[in-house]
Formats: C-alpha cells, structure tokens, sequence
C-alpha cells in the first residue's frame, strides 16, 4: 500500500532574508527543495496531474517559507468565493500545505492560499478521516504574498515556528500539498490520495527531513487583549435600554514547543457569527458547532469523546444557559478559563480545562465551575486510548458570600475510548465506556458505544451499536437522549466508470434500530439510496426511508405548540428525499432538497437548499430556504413552516468584510437581522461592530436590538 513513506522532501536552513512578493528572486529559493511530481485526486486517481505544480521549501530561525507555483494549461479566471479568509469548497482555486508536525498521521496543521492572496489555517484531527475533522474556525498569524503571471501565479507563505506545536529536537515531520484547479476541473495531490478517501487524509503523507534538529523557537507568549462597549434594549418586555462595557483578553503561553497553555479572563465572545437556523421537527435537540476561538486548538482532545449524539463533553454548554421562563438560551459570563493541551512527546497528548461561570438570579442560576482532564496515548501507528474526566460543580457567590462549594450539586463523568484507524486508513472506528456520577449514583449511569468501518475502493461496511443507562446524565455534554439500545449497519458499494459525465455513484443501505427494556422497539430507520457524482464536481441523491416511531412521551410533529400526538402511540411512515448540488465553480450555483410521504398519523413535503451568486471577487449573495407542508388529521393541527434566510457577503479588500445576515423563521415566530463589520488592521487583531435586531414577522413589531462594538489586538511578548 503506498501511503507516502518513498515521498520526501529535504528542509534546508538559510540565512538570506525573504521578502514575501510573489517573485522568487532571492537565492535562498535556488537553495531550496523543489516538490514536483503531483497525482490527481479528482476527476481520476490513476493518473500524474495535468496541471503542472512546484513547491519550494526553506527555512530560517522564525519562519517556515514556502513558495509555491501553480501552472495553467487551460486559459479563464481563477475561481474565488469572495476575498474573505477560511474559505472552502470546490468553488475556490488555491495551494494547501499539511504538516504533520508529531509525524503520527493522527493531527496536523494545515495553511491554504488563494491566487487572490486569501489565507485559510485549519486543525486537522483524527487523522482527517471525517468532515468533522477539518476545523477551519481556529485562527492563528502567518504571513503570504500572491503574483499572478501569464500562466502560473506564484504564492508565498511564512508560518512562524511559534504558530505551530511541534517537537523539540524533531529531524523528521510528515507532510503533503494539495491543489485545487477549477479551470481545470482538477484537484491533485504530492502523495498519491484514493479518491474514496477525503483529500486531507494524514494516512497518506511524505516524510520532511529537517538538516538537523528542531530547536525551541525562544519565548513564546502573546496576549490578546479586547475592550468592548454595547447597547440594548428590550422593547417586548421591559423596555429598557442596557449601556455595558468590558474589559479582558486573552494570552497563549507556550509552556514548551508541543505544549499550550491558554488563558482568558472575562471573555467576549460577542463577535462569533450567529448559527444558520434550521426547521426543527426532530424530538430531541439540536447540534450547532462550537465556533469560538478559546475552544478550538486541540479540540478534538476534549470534544471528541463518544459519539455524534453521545458526547459526554461539549464546549457550548459553557458560558450559555437556558431561560427556563422563555426558554431561549442566554449568554452566561464566564469570570475566566485556562485551557492546557498538547503534546507530552510522540506517544502521549494531555488535556486541562477549567472554567468559571458567574451566577445568574434572574434565571436561578448558580454559579459553576467546569473542570475537563483528559490523557491520551498512542498505540500502534495512528490509534489511540483516551481517558476523560468531566466535572460540573455549583458554588456560592454573590457580593456577601465568598465562592464557596455547594457539594450536593455536581455532576461529573469519566470514562475511556479506544480510537481506531489503521495505516492504510481501511479500517476506522472507536469503542466507549463513559459513567456519569451524582449524589444519588442509582444505577443505570453509563454509556457504551462501538462503531467500526471498512472502507474498501468499491465498498464500505459500517456497524455501530449503543448502549445507554436511563440515568445517564451529561450536563456538560450533548446526550438528547438516555435509556436506549441502538445498532445501526450500514453498505455502500462504489463505482468509479470511466465516463466524461459521471465520476462515481453507487447504492447504500442503511438500518437504524432502536429499543429499550420498557418499551421494546421505539424507532427503525430503513433507508435504501443511490447517489451520483459528476465530472463537473455536481452532485445527486436519492433515497427512499420507512420509519417507525413509538411516543414515550407526546409530542407535537409540527413544534408549534398545538395540539400533541397521545404518548404510548406509533407511527409506520414511508417517505423520499432527494438532494441535487450544482457545479460550484460557476458564479450561479445551488442545493436543492425535496422530500415528501408519510410523516406519523399524516403527510410532509416540502423543499430547502440555498441559491448562490458570485460577484468575483467581492461579494456572494446566499439565499437559504425551506418549506415544509406539513398535514395531520383533525383534531391535530396542520402547519405550512417557512424558514427564508438571504446573507450577503460582502469583501472590500482582503481585511475589511461586511456580512449581512437576514433570518426569518415562522416556526420560532422570528425575523431576525444580524450585519457584522470586521477590519483585521494587523494580523489576528480585528474591530468589529455587531448588530442585531429580532421582529415579530406578523407586524414587524421590534422584539429586541442590540449594538456590539469590539477591539482585539495581537501582541507578541
């Protein structure tokens, strides 16, 4: 199996200054390792790639310089989103680097570049084995310079050795490049990728061989420091309106190369970009992802314990809290946090979390602190066995009491998962045992779970099964359900024609069982689907489902409140779905979802997606919508749900961005405008002005407004 091991690359130092322009005319370049030879990725892995590509490397004292050249063969414009940075997608150009800076095929770095000079930094985990993996909100300082020429433009790169973790003394690091040419409809890697495969798989990875060992790169301390002022006003309730200021920041400490501590005190995170909100008419909760910066460095040490619907620590529970009497979520200060993770060496990672949120009378809430520990040690070439402790514990304060224990509220849960992924990235899973303990401790107090996949050329098999106590309990975590038993196998087969239209396609099969003691069977899921992939990277599924539902509670299918289905009925629905995704390279492209069938004791059809246009390269107008026409006997109530979300995205310039972001829900009775401004003046160091309004859609009568004014500043100690 080739996964790299015969690619290498040789890291030489210099002592010739670089200046980042785009032109290549310093002699260190004629120094440096010259990376040739690229595969394709897409549309075919069997092949070298069309598009010729180089990539120099060098290095100095502070720096990683990389300096790549991207040929064309076929004329037209590079493709770009906008000038905004983390872009992703296919309907973008760009170069990719991933350092594998442990050499474990397990986490790395990853920096991309635009010919438009637009930068994206990513943390890979896992191995890159999921999209989930890839987590393009972490934001670090670099530096780059693009030139465009007749046919090629050029790229340069400086990553500090004070950005990346790595370890001390090292002479070797694993490494790949990737490229993505939309002109070419071409995207091609250094080590050669199946294609069944996700394109930043670290189990295919060269080797980078540095001219002698890696030294610590001196003091490594920044501190990011914020000031912040807002207005509000409550015009559905009190009417009052709010003046509030803040101060605080944060620091990042290098305790060694491989090791990070970081520290916040009364932070803000008042800037993040709203969630997309979505028609809800699932019985348990939602999931939206954790987007804010102090969470996101080494993530998945602390947030990727059990499963998708079984993780027994989740970041957002910390510092947002539900209002029981209007049951919203509301921000919930946090007085400070430190965060400790990274690398001990080659085979073992270690985590320390701990957290302090302030109490909260208008809502009841106490005060609480939120302790995560957690160790992990590699075996074998890219597995690993983590073990965790989550510990939620209420305290007294207010300005009479001191912070004091409150012992008989806690919540704490520990337990220990085993992560599988072979070298050659066939077999991949995971197996868990989690306990969770409070002052009762009356059994019934556990979570078990094993997944395992194998990922062949032309099919994939995946079993998973999970076991859940009824008192399983998870406050800091995100388990919207307890008290079941669930298998769910999965088929897929691949083929991969030899067709200028269609690049791979396929049927699935997947079961979804669940039961419990009491009950007996209360849910299956049988889905039958047929996806195709096309040449022009456009995308089409299909998928035929027979549910089965069983209410141990009632329950509302439409979530607006009417009238609810008895507890103790059930449910047999069939239902369709099918999904179709344009060609994103163009500057029109869209998604389109239409579903329809049986839904519980009537019918539901509706369609979603987003409409997207390009204004290359500054500005995407979005439109995201969804309808759902949803039809129940009488005395149940009927429902027509509208969720119609128009954004634009507009970029000035590389560093000065405007996002307008409208929302209007009938399901949540909800308009809601968001505009954001953000000018990134130095690297990391942004002003942001936030604004916010909420209407009732019905009479556009103002619910709430609010105006947000942030500074950051990056210093380097």
């Amino acid at each position: 199996m080739h996964t790299g091991d015969d690619k290498t690359l040789y890291m030489r130092k210099t002592s010739v200054a670089i200046q980042l322009d785009g032109k290549l005319d310093e002699k260190a370049w004629k120094q440096a390792d010259n990376v040739k030879g690229f595969y394709q990725y897409f549309p075919f892995d069997t092949s070298s790639a069309e598009a010729p590509t180089e990539i120099k490397l060098i290095y100095d004292d502070d720096f990683i310089y990389i300096a790549t050249i991207c040929y064309d063969i076929k004329k037209g414009d590079y493709v770009t989103n906008s000038l905004k940075r983390d872009f992703r997608g296919l309907g973008n150009d760009g170069i990719s680097i991933i350092l594998d800076t442990f050499d474990d095929r397990t986490n790395a770095f990853f920096f991309g570049l635009s010919p438009f000079n637009v930068q994206r930094e990513a943390l890979i985990s896992n191995g890159g084995n999921g999209r989930n993996s890839f987590a393009l909100s972490w934001d670090n300082k670099w530096y780059s310079a693009t030139k465009k020429y007749d046919n090629y433009w050029v790229g340069e790169m400086a990553i500090p050795f004070k950005t990346i973790r790595f370890k001390e003394g090292a002479t070797q690091w694993g490494v790949n490049f990737y490229r993505i040419d939309s002109k070419q409809n071409e995207r091609s890697t250094w080590v050669r990728i199946p294609r069944n495969f996700r394109i930043f798989s670290l189990a295919y990875t060269g080797k980078m061989i540095w001219d002698r060992p890696l030294k610590k790169p001196g003091a490594n301390v920044s501190l990011i420091p914020y000031t912040a002022a807002s207005i509000t006003k409550d015009h559905e309730n009190s009417g009052s309106t709010d003046y509030g200021g803040s101060l605080g920041g944060d620091a990042k400490i290098a305790i060694s190369p491989s090791l990070n501590l970081d520290l916040t005190v009364n932070p803000d995170f008042s800037q993040v970009e709203v969630d997309q909100q979505v028609t809800n008419l699932d019985r348990f909760e939602l999931f939206f992802p954790e987007r804010r910066q102090f969470f996101l460095e080494n993530a998945d040490l602390f947030s990727d314990f059990g499963t998708n619907r079984i993780r027994p620590f989740f970041s957002r529970r910390i510092g947002i809290a539900k209002d029981t009497v209007d049951d919203v979520n509301v921000a919930n200060k946090i007085h400070y946090g430190l965060r400790l993770s990274g690398k001990l060496n080659q085979d073992w990672r270690v985590g320390l979390l701990n957290m302090q949120t302030a109490r909260d009378g208008d809502i009841g809430l106490k005060s609480n602190n939120y302790t995560v520990g957690v160790i992990q040690r590699r075996v074998f070439r890219r597995s690993n066995i983590s073990a965790f402790l989550v510990n939620k514990q209420s305290l007294r304060d207010s300005l009479t009491d001191k912070f004091t224990l409150t012992p008989q509220n806690y919540n704490r849960i520990a337990g220990i998962d085993y992560n599988l992924a072979t070298a050659d990235n066939k077999w991949a899973g995971k197996a868990f045992y989690h306990r969770s303990f409070d002052r009762d401790n009356d059994g019934g107090q556990f979570a078990h779970g094993v997944n395992l996949e194998y990922r062949h050329r032309k099919y994939n098999v995946g079993w998973e099964h999970q076991i859940v106590g009824e008192r399983y309990e998870a406050e800091v975590g995100f388990v919207p359900r307890t008290g079941f038993n669930r298998i769910t196998p999965s088929f897929i087969l691949n083929y991969f024609p030899n067709s200028r239209y269609v690049n791979e396609h396929g049927p699935g099969v997947l079961v979804d069982f669940i039961w419990d003691k009491e009950n007996g069977k209360t849910d299956h899921s049988f889905e039958l689907n047929y996806r195709i992939n096309f040449q022009n990277t456009a995308r089409f599924e299909f998928a035929f489902t027979n549910d089965y539902t069983f209410l141990f509670s009632a329950f509302d299918p439409t979530r607006t409140d009417s009238k609810e289905l008895p507890e103790g009925t059930d449910y047999h629905y069939t239902s369709f779905i099918g999904n179709y995704e344009s060609d994103q390279r163009k500057p029109l492209y869209y998604e389109l979802n239409v579903s329809g069938g049986q839904y519980f004791n009537g019918s539901r059809w509706g369609f979603s997606g987003n409409i997207n246009y390009r204004y290359q390269p500054f500005a995407i107008f979005t439109l995201n919508y969804s309808y759902d026409r949803i039809r129940l006997p009488e005395p149940y109530a009927d429902a027509d749900l509208f969720l119609i979300g128009p954004r634009i995205d507009l970029t000035f310039t590389r560093n000065l961005f405007l996002t307008t972001f409208v929302q209007y829900n009938n399901q949540i009775d909800n308009l809601n405008i968001n505009t954001r401004f953000q000018w990134r003046f130095k690297p990391v160091s942004d002003l942001f002005i936030v604004y916010t309004d909420n209407y009732l859609p019905r009479n556009l009568k103002i619910k709430n407004r609010a105006l947000v004014l942030k500074l950051t500043y990056w210093i380097n100690v």
